[in-house]
């Protein structure tokens, strides 16, 4: 299963070409991830406070398809693709709001889960990874076809 936000590109987005600066698509992939989480009931603030982990980023990638422009409403879907022993891949892909069915952009983040405070891998807590399961979809299996994880 996917989770989707919608958000405008805006003024700071673009470039002096008049389209989406490739930087934005961080703040994009950020909104998503985080309510991604929220949506598992895994907050920042559970998983940094109660549960006492952070998530750093060990890898960032984005491919571009389509140029877009000021005021476009996109649409951002997240879900996690492999969840590893102490790693979280987590992927994105972006369409225009009335062209659902064109991506304009995809991305991925690999997290590592470390102790707060601490930069040492550690292993993704039983609780996180059973929160998760809903959204692992793992890459297309060559047919075209999305397969699920679970």
């Amino acid at each position: 299963m996917r989770f989707s936000v919608q958000e405008y590109v805006r003024w700071e987005d673009i470039d002096a070409a008049g389209i989406i600066n490739y930087q934005a698509y961080l703040r994009f992939f950020g909104l998503a991830e985080v309510e991604l989480f929220r949506s598992c009931g895994l907050s920042y603030r559970i998983l940094f406070e109660e549960l006492g982990i952070w998530l750093p980023r060990v890898h960032v990638e984005c491919d571009f398809f389509h140029p877009v422009t000021l005021d476009e409403l996109l649409v951002v879907e997240a879900y996690f693709g492999k969840i590893g022993r102490s790693s979280i891949h987590l992927n994105f892909e972006v369409h225009r709001k009335e062209r659902e069915d064109i991506v304009v952009a995809s991305g991925k983040y690999v997290l590592v889960t470390v102790k707060k405070g601490q930069l040492i891998p550690t292993s993704v807590p039983k609780m996180v990874r059973e929160k998760l399961l809903p959204y692992v979809e793992e890459k297309n299996d060559g047919t075209g076809r999305r397969r699920s994880s679970r």
